[in-house]
């Protein structure tokens, strides 16, 4: 049996979750009574003797909320105040090996194996207060903070049960909570970092200090496999604060009291690459390197009914070309790191998507136990999959053991746009074959962009698109065709290559959603008419061990952002000398999120954008934290409109000619829609929320452009 990529991560993030966390609530060793000890059934909870909760989170907290939603899954299935808890970072270690955060999995993941803990701990405060009062457990009930025997009225708090609960088993199946006695989970509760968010409190990365900490840069080869053949730091080292500059894996590192002398330094260190082998990279033959691949390194991905038969035999046949560009993450918070190398192992500061990955390498750069690597994970200020990499942080790790101190390496804004692991760019080819009705008989859908080489080396040769679940977007289109075609033609990229927020989707859907549109508008039909037909098929898929339809599930939710953005109805007065249209787009995201997009755009006569509203409708499984979804939703519409409003990245000769945030812009308040947000009440397992808004919003606006003008626009961004 061979296992995709998806499948490996989907699985990681909850069988295998399941798995620690049912096992180490049987193995793991409460804490003794007496004192002022807590009460830690497993590693995941402990509660202490004045009833304060404390939830140990596994995973990184980088603006989504994961430190307040898994802290709210515990709450819930514990039964104590919001206000009683708090929330604590794991470190990664024996009893946290799965702290990657990443897929919109966070939530989703830890759904089962939290409440199963707190299930146990709850169950075990129930029976100390049960064997006190001398009365079955069946009789009391867990709430508020307090075990509570109704019929006798009388009550304990949990915190004077936590030395009686401590001598207790550890329930290895205990019962969980009906959903008819959710208080929390779905509701509106506030964010457990809001005040040390709001005060400045709350510590990143680049606000760790520690007794000798240096500051630290590096000096990198401006281009793909550049080699330094010469270098000298002698002008570095007369800058004042500069301490040392040492040569390390990727270029020179200049060390100083001060990030400042630091950069300083690097400014005028004399130092001659090698830059042939990457002079050739541009945008121009990386784009013809694209097309090329559809020629000689194209594979068939989903194949149903005779789409070439199909296809060739149609009435009428469309056509239509989509391109996608390269993204920088461009997170606000650059990437830095702090690392104390000590004799035999390191302490490490970080902000990071995979904790137990920078401890292995670390200690495998370092040569050191694995344990003798202690990583302390930082709140993120941004990270969009750029973080999962560990190479920002090894690379403190080696500067720190050159210098022979603990040092905090920082990349500067330029260091951050010029060195990133692009966003792959695409080429989407679409065709549709009608019949004289105008009904499609054949879809295609073919693409070709880069191997992420975030993920290690690739070879086109035993790639097996079907296998890994590629191209998203494509293989999984959500819509029932008589006769399907998708291929990808995937390539070894000639620069670094990473995920990036939503990854591949939103190049195929934009492909798949603005290409549908064109076919409604060639034969007639109204868009949103068009997919609830297509959409009219049944197709159960099984997910988080629940049998789902999402045909209907998503059906719903186009039908929904339809009537909540007003479809069919007359758009709203523009400015004079614009002209407004409203545009739709929907999409499944790896068959569990589901998610649909009214846009309403107005244009001038200049052919400026304004992006007024964006009505999104999404079934993300049970909803969790609300609040925390509709920021999802506004901030990954946001994200998306970054990329169609502006903003891509270009080479030339080599080099990533975007440096700051003045060519490679943010989306500004004043070019902010307003969103909406509509979530479906649902008591599946949660299903992910992060990346999921962002693949639709693009296409809905392009089809609000053509709606509003008559122009299609194929290639983003706007410019």
């Amino acid at each position: 049996m061979t296992t995709s990529r998806r499948d490996f991560l989907e699985t990681s993030a909850t069988g295998i979750a399941l798995l620690i966390g049912i096992s180490q609530l049987g193995c793991h060793k409460p804490a003794l009574a007496g004192g002022d000890d807590p009460f830690a059934p497993n590693q995941w909870l402990r509660i202490g003797p004045d009833g304060r909760v404390t939830v140990i989170n596994d995973k990184s907290e980088m603006g989504q909320g994961a430190s307040s939603a898994i802290p709210l899954i515990v709450a819930e299935e514990l039964g104590v105040p919001w206000d009683a808890v708090s929330v604590e970072h794991a470190k990664p270690g024996p009893s946290f090996d799965d702290m990657g955060t990443s897929g919109s999995d966070s939530v989703a993941g830890r759904w089962k194996s939290l409440r199963v803990a707190a299930a146990s701990a709850r169950e075990m405060l129930i029976g100390a207060a049960a064997a006190k009062w001398r009365v079955p457990p069946a009789e009391c009930v867990a709430e508020k903070g307090f075990v509570k025997h109704p019929s006798s009225r009388r009550e304990a708090s949990f915190g004077s049960l936590v030395a009686a609960a401590s001598k207790l088993a550890v329930p290895a199946s205990p019962t969980l909570k009906p959903d008819s006695g959710f208080t929390l989970v779905g509701t509106r509760v506030p964010r457990l970092d809001t005040r040390s968010a709001v005060t400045g409190a709350k510590q990143y990365g680049l606000d760790v200090r520690i007794p000798g900490m240096l500051r630290a840069t590096i000096a990198r080869c401006p281009v793909p496999s550049g080699k330094l053949t010469r270098w000298s730091g002698e002008k570095a080292k007369q800058v004042p604060g500069v301490r040392q500059v040492v040569q390390v894996s990727n270029g020179i590192a200049v060390v100083a009291d001060t990030t400042w002398a630091a950069l300083k330094g690097r400014d005028v260190l004399e130092l001659v690459w090698d830059e042939e082998a990457g002079r050739g990279v541009d945008s121009a033959a990386l784009w013809t390197q694209l097309e090329r691949g559809f020629g000689t390194v194209g594979k068939a991905a989903r194949q149903e009914g005779t789409p070439d038969g199909a296809l060739a035999g149609a009435a009428r046949r469309i056509d239509a070309e989509y391109r996608y560009p390269f993204q920088a993450h461009a997170a606000v918070e650059s990437l830095n790191a702090v690392a104390h190398v000590t004799d035999g192992g390191a302490e490490i500061w970080a902000g990071t998507q995979n904790p137990n990955r920078v401890q292995t390498d670390a200690a495998k750069l370092l040569g050191c136990a694995t344990e003798r690597v202690v990583v302390n994970v930082l709140p993120l200020g941004g990270a969009f999959g750029r973080r999962i990499s560990p190479d920002f942080v090894l690379e403190a790790v080696e500067v720190s053991r050159a210098a022979r101190a603990p040092v905090q390496l920082v990349w500067s804004r330029e260091d951050d746009l010029t060195h990133d692991m692009y966003q792959s760019a695409a080429i989407v080819r679409m065709r549709a074959g009608l019949d004289p009705a105008g009904t499609i008989v054949g879809w295609s859908h073919q693409i070709a962009d880069f191997h992420l080489s975030m993920f290690g080396d690739f070879d086109p040769a035993t790639f097996k698109p079907a296998e890994d679940g590629e191209p998203w977007g494509g293989i999984d289109t959500p819509y029932a065709f008589p006769a399907l075609d998708v291929r990808i033609a995937r390539q070894r990229p000639p620069v670094r290559t990473g995920a990036w927020r939503s990854v591949f989707y939103p190049s195929s859907v934009m492909a798949r959603e603005c290409f549908l549109d064109e076919v409604a508008h060639a034969t007639g039909k109204d868009p949103v008419a068009l997919r609830l037909e297509l959409l009219g098929t049944p197709n159960p898929v099984t997910r988080q061990g629940v049998t789902i339809d999402n045909r209907s599930r998503l059906k719903a939710v186009v039908s929904l952002a339809a009537e909540k953005g007003g479809w069919g109805t007359p758009l709203p007065n523009v400015e004079p000398g614009r002209t407004a249209g409203r545009g739709v787009a929907c999409n499944e995201y790896h068959r569990r999120t589901v998610v649909a997009n009214v846009a309403e755009v107005s244009v001038g006569a200049a052919g400026d954008v304004i992006v007024h509203r964006i009505v999104c409708a999404m079934d993300c499984g049970r909803p969790v934290s609300l609040d925390g979804i509709e920021a999802q939703i506004e901030g990954g519409t946001m994200w998306a409109l970054s990329t169609l409003l502006g903003r891509e990245i270009t080479f030339a000769a080599g080099r990533t000619e975007q440096k700051s945030f003045a060519d490679f812009p943010v989306l500004r308040i004043s070019q902010a829609p307003r969103v909406e947000a509509h979530i479906v009440p649902s008591t599946l397992p949660p299903f992910g929320v992060g990346e999921q808004p962002v693949p639709g919003a693009i296409p809905a606006v392009l089809n609000a452009i053509f709606a509003a003008t008559g122009r299609r626009i194929r290639r983003v961004p706007i410019t």
